[in-house]
């Protein structure tokens, strides 16, 4: 100021943090059911350091059947709304979200269900699904790991 040049050193610091979702429970079982017919289970989603609202939405896997036709024997329903909401603490909502499986067709399945952020964050972590239908009920495990 007024021709006298001062410097000053700033510094700052901080902490980087990636948004992040925690399931729970992190393992489902599904009953097996006749072809055609609706299986489904509920879980909770919480969603840890995020800044920012944003909302979330599911890419299921799209199978190959042995005949080459495609199918999606997945869908995905938030209960109560797909918006992560910040308080003014900081905390973030939980998403209750339904998993269900129909298929027409005998089939096991190792695939993943990738939640991803409006900004086509994909470096959120994932829940992946294994069905298998040769055992006495159909397991779906979620593994929790970053992409």
């Amino acid at each position: 100021l007024n021709d006298n040049p001062s410097q000053y050193i700033l510094k700052l610091s901080g902490t980087l943090r990636s948004p992040k979702l925690d399931f729970h429970p992190p393992f489902l079982m599904l009953t097996p059911v006749p072809l055609d017919v609706e299986t489904e289970a509920v879980i909770t989603i919480f969603p840890q350091d995020f800044i920012r609202q944003s909302c979330i939405t599911v890419k299921p896997p799209e199978l190959e059947l042995a005949d080459g036709s495609r199918i999606c024997p997945f869908s995905v329903q938030f209960l109560e709304g797909q918006e992560i909401v910040l308080s003014s603490d900081g905390t973030t909502n939980a998403l209750t979200c339904r998993i269900s499986f129909r298929s027409s067709k005998p089939m096991s399945v190792l695939g993943e269900l990738l939640f991803i952020d409006q900004e086509e964050n994909r470096s959120l972590e994932q829940q992946t699904i294994v069905f298998l239908p040769y055992t006495p009920t159909w397991h779906c495990t979620a593994l929790i790991k970053k992409l």
